[in-house]
């Protein structure tokens, strides 16, 4: 099992899916893509992104959510939103967890603000003027925060 799960949850920018493979390959860190995909995996800006690193990427690829659930039991998750309430610095990461993010125009799907209501995680802003982060640069923040956690657990043990 690796330590941490990234879910790209319809995500419609090959160059972020290629960052985040990237990111993903220098952290052990598995990706997962929930479809519909706003690209094809063979696309070039996909592997352009990726570079090198697309080949040793651990990749699962879903035909929709319910297939994402039912791979996935008892997933711990959390879902990245500027919607959420509690900060990604206040959320305990554990080994194995799931962090899902949305797609890059309208975010995650709008029933999963109600049914995941309490695992919404916000990742601060404090400048005026804002929407949302980059998807890679949000998913490396979220991922690195959770591996700091991971070696802070360690370092007490």
């Amino acid at each position: 099992m690796k330590p941490f799960n990234l879910v790209l949850f319809a995500p419609e920018i090959p160059q972020n899916t290629g960052t985040i493979g990237r990111l993903c390959v220098s952290t052990d860190t598995k990706l997962h893509l929930v479809k519909p995909l706003g690209f094809s995996l063979d696309e070039k800006h996909l592997k352009r992104a990726g570079m090198d690193y697309w080949p040793h990427l651990d990749l699962a690829v879903y035909e929709n959510w319910e297939e994402f659930l039912a791979a996935n039991p008892g997933a711990v998750m959390h879902f990245i939103s500027t919607k959420g309430e509690t900060s990604h610095w206040d959320v305990p990461y554990p080994e194995g967890c799931y962090m899902v993010f949305g797609r890059e125009s309208s975010g995650l799907p709008p029933e999963f603000y109600e049914r995941y209501r309490k695992r919404l995680v916000l990742i601060p802003m404090e400048g005026k003027f804002h929407r949302s982060l980059n998807l890679a640069n949000a998913a490396s923040i979220v991922l690195y925060e959770a591996l700091r956690q991971r070696r802070c657990r360690a370092a007490a043990n």
